[in-house]
Order: structure tokens, then C-alpha cells, then sequence
């Protein structure tokens, strides 16, 4: 009869132990080995200090800025399964999306977070800056949230263009100039006489900064092509890559930084 019951025990099934290798933890050590064993649970300690869940030191902008990032790869998920990147749809699909289609929302939604989410960002950096969180032995962390503030910012600008409205259009012909007054990769740029092999210059309107970012010499359909494959793929797959480094880097130097 207990043989029986136990079998009918799901936390004590055979499908139940091939997913969690651990029982329901009971005590510290039971909490360590869930944790240690669990691909989400591991980015977090088993415990924190005290400091950590205080929203008066934390302010709480790493976690919302990781919020609002899955906020927008679920609305934007969603946005492209209307929008269509082309020079002749974009801007017709991103009226629809705010007149016309059902989950118009999730684009004012998508828009409103990308906002947020950078200003969470920069107050994120702002509170470790002025609680001293970027010293030893933190320093290579500091490094990576460095990284993670400039593609995010590098996704707000991609995004930008998606619109194609002459707003999106004539901010991006402003910024992608700047790209070509870059030093050496930019055919206007201080240095790019000296990028050669021999007599041939590498820098040319063909090969410099500004024609990577565009796929030509204007804002045209190719531009927008990249912008949204930049925006939709690249830079969130190297972002996860980078958050999933920065929390296990914080776990690794001892959970949140402890106050000055």
C-alpha cells in the first residue's frame, strides 16, 4: 500500500527525477543542490545579503532593464508578424499596426519600452558608478555592462529606421554619415589614407564604415533590409549573450555589491 502511494507521489515519479535531479530541498544544503542543478536557478546565489533587496540602494534598474528587455522581444515577436521590411510596405505596415491590426498595441508598447529600457539602463550604470560597484574585483563586470549600454543603444538606433517615415529616414542619413567620418574604417575619416596594401586604399565609398551599416551609398531598401536584420537578430542574440555573462559574473563576485 505505501509502495503504491509512492508511486502516485508526482515529486517522486520517474519523469519528475530525470528533470529536477534533487528533491523538494528541505533545508540550506537541499536549496544549494536545487539551485546547482537547475539552468535558470544557477545564474542567482542560494542566498543573498541583506543590502541586495533593498530598493533604496539597488534601485532596482538591473532587474527592470532585463524586464523591459523580455518585454520587448515578445511585442516585437509579435510586430513581425505584420511588418514587412521593404521600402514599399514598411512605413503603410507601421500605420496599419496603430490603425488597423488587432495588436496595434504592441507596437506603442514596443516603442514606449525601448525607451525605457534605455533610460533603465543608463540609471543602472548611473547607481554602480556612484555606490563604488565597479571596483575590485568587479572590474571585468563593469566592462560588460559597458558593452551592454552601447548595444543598447545600438538597438534603439536600428530600430529607428524601421518606421520609414522621413524622421526615421533622415536621422539615420545624419548618423550613418557620422559612420563614415570614423577613424580609419570611414573614407572620411582621420587615418583612412593609411589602411592600404601597397598602392590601393581599402577605404573606399564601396568598402568603408558607412557602406556596411547601409549595403550602399544611400538610405535605401538595402538599409532598411540591414537595420531591421540588426535590429531582430543580431545585436538581441549578442545581448542575451552578454546578460547571461553578466549574471554570472555578479554571482561570481558575491552577489550584488555591498554599500560604500
Amino acid at each position: 500500500m505505501a509502495e503504491e502511494k509512492k508511486n502516485k507521489n508526482p515529486f517522486k515519479s520517474v519523469i519528475w527525477k530525470s528533470i529536477f535531479r534533487v528533491q523538494v530541498p528541505q533545508d540550506r544544503r537541499g536549496r544549494m543542490m536545487q539551485v546547482l542543478n537547475n539552468v535558470f536557478l544557477h545564474l542567482h546565489p542560494v542566498s543573498i545579503p541583506k543590502h541586495a533587496v533593498k530598493v533604496k540602494y539597488t534601485w532596482c534598474m538591473g532587474g527592470l532593464s532585463f524586464f523591459v528587455f523580455l518585454v520587448l522581444t515578445v511585442t516585437g515577436i509579435l510586430l513581425m508578424f505584420y511588418y514587412v521590411p521593404t521600402t514599399t510596405r514598411a512605413y503603410t505596415d507601421v500605420i496599419d499596426l496603430a490603425e488597423t491590426t488587432p495588436l496595434g498595441i504592441m507596437r506603442e508598447i514596443h516603442r514606449w519600452g525601448a525607451h525605457l529600457m534605455v533610460i533603465t539602463v543608463w540609471l543602472h550604470m548611473f547607481r554602480v558608478f556612484m555606490t563604488g560597484a565597479y571596483k575590485p574585483p568587479r572590474e571585468f563586470n563593469w566592462a560588460i555592462g559597458v558593452i551592454l549600454l552601447t548595444l543598447t543603444m545600438l538597438l534603439s538606433f536600428t530600430g529607428y529606421l524601421l518606421p520609414w517615415d522621413q524622421l526615421a529616414i533622415w536621422a539615420i542619413t545624419v548618423g550613418s554619415n557620422m559612420a563614415a567620418a570614423t577613424p580609419l574604417l570611414g573614407r572620411e575619416g582621420p587615418g583612412a589614407a593609411l589602411v592600404s596594401i601597397g598602392d590601393i586604399n581599402l577605404v573606399t565609398p564601396l568598402s568603408d564604415a558607412k557602406y556596411g551599416l547601409l549595403g550602399e551609398r544611400e538610405v535605401r531598401g538595402g538599409a532598411l533590409l540591414r537595420f531591421y536584420v540588426f535590429h531582430c537578430i543580431a545585436f538581441p542574440v549578442v545581448i542575451v549573450v552578454f546578460m547571461a555573462v553578466h549574471f554570472w559574473r555578479v554571482r561570481k563576485d558575491g552577489g550584488v555589491s555591498g554599500p560604500l
